[in-house]
């Protein structure tokens, strides 16, 4: 018997605890089943799934050959110990080689992002022989001990002290930037920075760098022009590894397979998870350019978890991507980010506390502002009445995504049609009326 959905939510609350919050004072949205772009309650309620859940559901939900693919892979292998050779994991490994660019040829797979970044991080400094690792304020890598202190962002506060090690420093772009400023001037004055704080620190000491290639969480920041490949030429220059956290970016979410293509650069260690199997089934991996994985031939690679190159896992990825080459959706994301566009620039011209729309692909986020100085509706780590009640009314008018601080998210399925785009914005565009009540002008 099928619950509903006060049962549903009761006993969920009352035995389960909810990532992020005090179990408590969640309010969680009861979903029965999902399809496409939409998602339904018990009661037969549809969502619009504006954020692939966490940027994740990226050919959409229940597709039915994943699903046949799934359902085969159970019927003849469930699990066997990482140790062994495996067909999806044979194939898999092949298929990311064939679709990784330059020498990255070899993977490690793992259950989800965090533990691929662990993998990540222990493997750059068992390579190098140095200990040091780089990040980003306005990253976001993980939940895991060593990811969070990666982690620039708020969450990591409750969850220090954690790995030592970590020399977090600034993005290309501020928190609280000037709008005059170029992407050029961006790029150029922060690697300069940055070869200042590798100066600091000994370049000599530092294993990696690790950047999401398009920061995702904490701004849906595309870097800046010059910038990827500027770094990549710094971090060679002092013998510093580039690992690129392709979780959230990776798949098509930004109209090319992997972000880092934007910049026409090949990082040394790619992380990827989330659009990897479209979260149908637990999968991530870490891959490696040549050099690095012949190390690892003649020297142990110290890291494995129960679950390590799981069969379901590998099967699941491998119709993921026949599905993504099939149905054209990483071109698809490059056509629909074009509307994407203009659908933020129109809300943008249309409301004053909309301060400004990002996007590279179908990954994007709008700014919501509380003066025509461009002062943010809410702080750093904060929130303010009024994006609240936006959120509301986004809920109930069906639509789903998430609302952050002064900013929202804007991440469909990769499937998305342009009429379905269009109605996504259009509820937006009517929940903006809220904000712009609070707007001083």
């Amino acid at each position: 018997m099928t619950m509903d959905t006060q049962e549903m939510i009761d006993l969920c609350k009352r035995h389960t605890m909810f990532s992020w919050a005090a179990s408590g004072a969640v309010d969680p949205l009861p979903i029965a089943r999902a399809e496409g772009v939409y998602m339904y309650t018990p009661e037969g309620k549809r969502y619009f799934d504006f954020n692939s859940q966490l940027m994740c559901v990226n050919i959409g939900h229940g597709h039915p050959k994943v699903r046949a693919a799934m359902k085969r892979q159970i019927d003849e292998l469930l699990y066997v110990f990482p140790g062994t050779a495996t067909e999806p994991r044979a194939r898999l490994g092949k298929v990311l080689a064939d679709l990784l660019p330059g020498d990255i040829n070899t993977f490690f797979f793992t259950l989800g992002g965090a533990e691929a970044n662990e993998n990540a991080i222990k493997a750059a400094r068992l390579f190098t022989g140095k200990h040091k690792i780089l990040s980003r304020y306005r990253s976001y890598h993980g939940a895991t001990n060593a990811c969070m202190q990666l982690t620039g962002d708020p969450r990591r506060w409750a969850n220090e002290p954690g790995m030592p090690g970590v020399i977090r420093v600034m993005d290309p772009r501020p928190y609280d930037f000037s709008f005059g400023e170029t992407e050029e001037e961006q790029t150029a004055r922060n690697l300069q920075y940055l070869e200042e704080v590798i100066m600091y620190e000994g370049p000599q000491n530092i294993a990696a760098m690790i950047i999401e290639s398009v920061t995702g969480t904490n701004g849906v920041l595309p870097p800046p022009k010059g910038y990827l490949a500027g770094l990549r030429e710094l971090l060679d220059r002092h013998g510093i590894l580039l690992i690129c956290d392709e979780v959230m970016a990776g798949f098509g979410r930004t109209g090319k397979w992997f972000g880092f293509e934007h910049g026409g650069i090949v990082p040394d260690i790619v992380t990827m998870a989330k659009g990897l199997t479209s979260a149908y089934a637990p999968l991530g991996a870490m891959g490696v350019r040549d050099a690095i994985a012949e190390y690892f031939r003649d020297h142990v690679f110290w890291g494995g978890l129960t679950y390590n190159a799981h069969a379901l896992g590998a099967a699941t990825a491998l119709a993921v991507i026949e599905v993504m080459k099939e149905e054209g959706l990483v071109e698809n994301a490059a056509r629909m980010g074009q509307a994407m566009r203009a659908e933020m620039d129109r809300l943008v011209a249309k409301h004053p506390s909309v301060r400004e729309g990002r996007q590279i692909g179908l990954f994007g986020m709008m700014d919501i502002q509380k003066n025509s100085r461009g002062e943010l509706l809410a702080g750093y780590n904060e929130t303010h009445p009024a994006m609240q009640r936006f959120g509301q009314k986004l809920r109930e008018e069906g639509l789903f995504t998430f609302v952050r601080w002064s900013s929202f998210m804007c991440n469909p399925p990769l499937c998305v049609t342009e009429e379905q785009l269009l109605e996504g914005f259009a509820i937006i565009d009517r929940a903006l009326d809220i904000t712009d009540e609070v707007f001083e002008g």
